[in-house]
């Protein structure tokens, strides 16, 4: 920061204000840094807990399709997938976490019953019903998954951001700010010594 040789103590008033200021928001990002750190955490648990019961899910629904391609055989499920008619509709919206702003996505149609499917009641069976069922679940599970896993990657840039922020504060930014305070400080008590030095000479 360049400074005048005379620097005023309007200038260091408001040097002391920016100082003030910049603490201020020092503080709030901590806070805010703080506080995602926590919704991460948090968000972390339910990623973990998800992507077991995605693995559980996926599991079940190979080996029920095993099964009904052992019984109906590959030929017939794959006319039987042909005939399906249905598309699952998935709407993509947004939430605030925290100023970041994070994807909510809101799906329907994914299960369904064995006479909406497509593919008749007839031309059907159990196996396939479950098989079908069992793989509509670990779609739901792929988008909840799709969500948080988002989430998460959007929470953790926005805490490092936060973190760079915080630090340049602390560590840059705020000491010197207060070192040019300090040093204007000084030079204003020089300049009053002079003056009063001047006063008693002229005085003298």
């Amino acid at each position: 920061m360049a400074l005048d040789i005379k620097p005023t103590r309007s200038e260091l008033i408001k040097l002391k204000n920016k100082i003030k200021l910049a603490k201020s928001g020092h503080n709030l990002l901590k806070k805010k840094r703080d506080g995602l750190i926590l919704d991460f955490f948090e968000i972390l648990k339910k990623a973990k807990t998800l992507r077991q019961e995605l693995i559980d899910e996926y599991k079940k629904a190979i080996s029920k399709m095993n099964i009904a391609r052992a019984v109906e055989g590959d030929v017939k499920l794959k006319s039987l997938a042909m005939a399906v008619s249905q598309n699952p509709e998935i709407t993509l919206q947004t939430k605030n976490i925290m100023g970041v702003v994070v994807p909510k996505i809101e799906s329907s149609g994914i299960q369904s019953d064995s006479e909406d499917r497509g593919y008749g009641l007839y031309e059907g069976s159990s196996l396939v019903d479950e098989a079908a069922e069992a793989y509509e679940k670990v779609v739901e599970k792929i988008i909840l998954a799709a969500e948080i896993e988002t989430s998460m990657k959007k929470l953790l840039n926005e805490i490092e951001k936060t973190k760079r922020r915080v630090n340049a504060l602390e560590f840059a930014v705020i000491p010197q700010m207060e070192e040019t305070a300090g040093f204007i400080r000084l030079r204003l008590e020089e300049m009053e010594r002079e003056n009063i030095f001047r006063l008693k000479r002229i005085k003298a």
